[in-house]
């Protein structure tokens, strides 16, 4: 089991930029890939960037892609999602997620990932 803990949430105006980071502890950080996934009120958690659990490979969504980089440090522990040109429409709590498994694709939805942090909330106000 992995334990994840969100931070760098706020407010920000539209244009503006926000740096997000998700610390875990528990199994070796370098196992596994790491995703961040977003849920805006009312709406159904939705996918943003994963990582392998190298680093060497990310995948984002057609939302963030050119705008939000996903990254990580293994010897810190760390995945970060920077997050650039934020607009209205990002306004959602982001959480980070761990996929267990050692073996396929970057996972794009929810169940794909087993353990998942409690989330940081991000605004942007227009």
């Amino acid at each position: 089991q992995v334990q994840l803990v969100e931070s760098g949430g706020g407010l920000v105006q539209a244009g503006g930029s926000l740096s997000l980071s998700c610390a875990a502890s528990g199994r070796t950080f370098s196992s596994y890939d790491m995703g961040w996934f977003r849920q805006a009120a009312g709406k159904e958690r939705e996918f943003v960037a994963g990582i392998s659990r190298s680093g060497g490979r990310t995948y984002y969504a057609n939302s963030v892609k050119g705008r939000f980089t996903i990254s990580r440090d293994n010897a810190k522990n760390t995945v970060y999602l920077q997050m650039n040109s934020l607009q209205p429409e990002d306004t959602a709590v982001y959480y980070c997620a761990a996929d267990l498994r050692d073996w396929g694709p970057i996972r794009t939805v929810v169940a794909g990932y087993r353990d998942w942090g409690r989330g940081t909330q991000v605004t942007v106000s227009s």
